[in-house]
């Protein structure tokens, strides 16, 4: 009997790159609550190039699964937030020890891009699995607040709130990760895993609506349909 892996082609790459996510988070949070110092940022460079690699594979095969809202995310995430983040730690660090100043405003303009297009897209992550779309609500809130410090509107004093927010956001992702995996190779729930805020199944008040708008067969009807197809069985047979 074939088994599950070899039935499917491919497996769900997600928790990979909500690891990566993860990982990234917990090491912002140690940087922006002063767990570490700016010696740091070098090392977190690397990190985060590591973690380039495994969304943007994740990314491609979220599109190629058809997912539009997790494909498009895990792609720009990890070319804004990984790879770009992370060069930029090396060379920021590389560029301050040689005394040279950089007009870091320019990053404080591309995050709020970034922060305006997530917080647009959220509302698609509302059928998403509750702990994602709580990761991508956590954010919203958290990426704004980077904005603006970078923007110089608010102080580096507040770092410790996006710093706390990211910490969350990626406890949230490696639980999420960790539901995927253990309750996907059991088979059954393991792990709890709330579904989305918005279902279109029949049963949610979103899928009560769309049915209702279906007008339903009659008897004499659903005769009609099925007769044809039982005709065409036996013939085939």
């Amino acid at each position: 009997m074939e088994s599950k892996n070899q039935l499917n082609a491919w497996a769900n790459p997600a928790p990979a790159g909500l690891v990566a996510l993860a990982v990234s988070c917990f090491c912002f949070f140690a940087l922006f609550t002063n767990q570490v110092t700016d010696a740091a940022k070098p090392l977190l460079g690397w990190w985060l190039i590591g973690g380039f690699v495994v969304q943007l594979v994740v990314g491609i095969f979220e599109l190629k699964a058809g997912n539009t809202a997790g494909g498009n995310t895990f792609l720009y995430f990890s070319a804004f937030f990984m790879l770009v983040g992370g060069s930029e730690q090396l060379f920021k660090f590389y560029m301050a020890h040689n005394q040279i100043l950089l007009d870091s405003r320019i990053d404080g303009w591309a995050w709020l891009c970034l922060s305006i297009s997530l917080l647009l897209c959220t509302p698609a992550y509302f059928k998403s699995p509750f702990f994602l779309c709580l990761v991508i609500v956590i954010l919203d809130v958290a990426l704004p607040i980077l904005a603006l410090m970078d923007l110089g509107v608010l102080s580096y004093r507040f770092s410790h709130i996006p710093g706390w927010l990211l910490l969350a956001a990626g406890t949230c992702g490696i639980y999420l990760a960790s539901a995927i995996v253990v309750n996907d190779s059991f088979g059954r729930k393991i792990y709890p895993n709330p579904g989305p805020l918005i279902k279109d199944k029949e049963g949610s008040m979103l899928g009560e609506m769309c049915i209702e708008n279906i007008p339903l067969l009659n008897e004499t009807d659903l005769k009609s349909a099925i007769k044809p197809t039982l005709k065409r069985d036996a013939a085939e047979a």
